[in-house]
């Protein structure tokens, strides 16, 4: 290996790093009373423009009927499931790395009134938008 192993090493610390934060957001997190919890959440992206936000929420291989779109006062929260693919019905998993199961994003809107637009499911993500109320 070239160059300053101590630029390696913190590179590698803040990876192990991000890892852990990662897995205590999917494991350590409350869930709301009578509800099975979340095991998983997924990436977004959060956009704002003059007319509202526009959100995009990475879940590929989630299919449209199985995603619960609602807002809670300021939150926005995204649900559902993510079923194995047919593909591992009598298999013998070696590796799953892809997360499945029940997921739950809550997304904090800013201060105002928005109204839900219909989502969309396309390449693997839902888009949503949610327009600024006068």
């Amino acid at each position: 290996m070239t160059g300053d192993p101590r630029r390696w090493m913190w590179a590698e610390a803040c990876a192990m790093i991000e890892r852990a934060e990662q897995m205590h957001r999917q494991f350590f997190r409350p869930g709301l009373p009578g509800m099975q919890a979340a095991a998983w959440q997924p990436p977004i992206d959060v956009f704002e423009t003059a007319g509202g936000l526009r959100i995009v929420v990475a879940l590929p291989g989630v299919e449209i009927q199985d995603i619960d779109i609602a807002t809670e006062q300021d939150v926005l929260v995204i649900s559902g499931v993510r079923h194995l693919p047919s593909v591992a019905r009598g298999a013998a998993i070696q590796r799953l790395e892809i997360p499945y199961g029940r997921f739950e994003r809550p997304v904090r809107l800013p201060a105002g009134r928005f109204e839900l637009g219909h989502p969309d499911l396309a390449h693997g993500c839902l888009f949503i938008t949610l327009a600024k109320r006068r």
